[in-house]
């Protein structure tokens, strides 16, 4: 496997792709539309900062992974500090110069003693794979790149002790506009949704009916998110917006289930249901019983 190569800074990154310095250290925006050749195809890459970028023409694919993602036009795409991503060359083709594409790069120190900076894990779709990237509609781009511009406008202008609140200020509004615009994919997807919520259980399912489960220990989100071929993130948000009940809800509402039946149907102790349904400890699974049902599995067992 090829060495990481590392972008520690929005100056470096400036530099590499034969921009101009940029004009605040810790922020930047570079106009993608000039840059659609394949200078980093086949390198794994990771960067010191946040990264957004608005691509608007098919000039390679980014692979997560095991997972490949063809740019479409008008998609989001987002990256957090120090995620590894890979290029991989592509037939290169011309942007849509009609439409402008766009990278908002902004380091974490930009957001220090601000209050964002608290904010960050709330925007999960940093930790999204590539393939469940933003689609964005005309209007969603209009006003997407609005804000860009006023981000652009603010870095024209020389620094003062406002610079900071206005750029910040504006980047949250953008991430709040993205988790609306994620919300109304979620919803537009309803169909695709379904289907992984039919997979998702059918994962569960089989988990809690295979023999190796004591071997296998508990199901965790990120194990079934692998096997559907999401991110863990992306999972238990899509389940939270389609049910309600996030991934680990759902994995605990499974086990609770799977616990009443095991409890009524069957003459084993607490602890050889705790171990037969993975848990390592026949304390954490009475613990959790109790919690999800207000009583003790010996107590369920008593009144039933």
């Amino acid at each position: 496997m090829s060495e990481i190569f590392k972008i520690e800074s929005i100056t470096q990154l400036n530099s590499i792709l034969n921009q101009e310095k940029p004009k605040h250290p810790l922020v930047g925006i570079v106009d993608m539309n000039k840059i659609y050749d394949n200078s980093f195809a086949e390198t794994r890459i990771s960067a010191g900062f946040y990264s957004i970028s608005l691509k608007n023409t098919v000039c390679g694919k980014l692979k997560y992974g095991r997972q490949n993602y063809d740019f479409e036009e008008g998609t989001l795409v987002f990256l957090a500090p120090e995620q590894v991503i890979e290029v991989e060359p592509n037939e290169v083709e011309k942007p849509i110069t009609s439409v402008k594409s766009w990278g908002l790069f902004f380091h974490p120190d930009l957001l220090k003693g601000t209050s964002l900076a608290s904010k960050m894990k709330a925007y999960s779709f940093f930790a999204y794979s590539s393939n469940e990237a933003l689609h964005l509609s005309d209007k969603e781009r209009e006003i997407v790149l609005e804000i860009i511009e006023k981000i652009e406008y603010e870095l024209l202008q020389n620094i003062d002790k406002h610079t900071q609140n206005l750029i910040v200020s504006s980047i949250e509004l953008l991430l709040n506009y993205c988790l609306r615009f994620y919300d109304r994919q979620f919803i537009t997807r309803t169909a695709v949704n379904k289907d992984v919520l039919s997979d998702f259980e059918a994962v569960l399912l089989k988990s809690f009916q295979s023999k190796n489960n004591l071997e296998n220990g508990l199901p965790t989100v990120k194990w079934c998110a692998e096997k559907l071929n999401l991110t863990p993130n992306y999972l238990s948000d899509l389940l939270k917006k389609e049910t309600g009940k996030n991934a680990q809800e759902h994995i605990h509402y499974f086990l609770i289930e799977e616990a009443k039946e095991k409890l009524l149907g069957s003459n084993n102790s607490i602890s050889e249901i705790a171990y037969g349904l993975g848990f390592e400890y026949p304390q954490y699974f009475s613990k959790l019983f109790k919690k999800k049902t207000g009583m003790s599995p010996v107590e369920y067992r008593a009144l039933n």
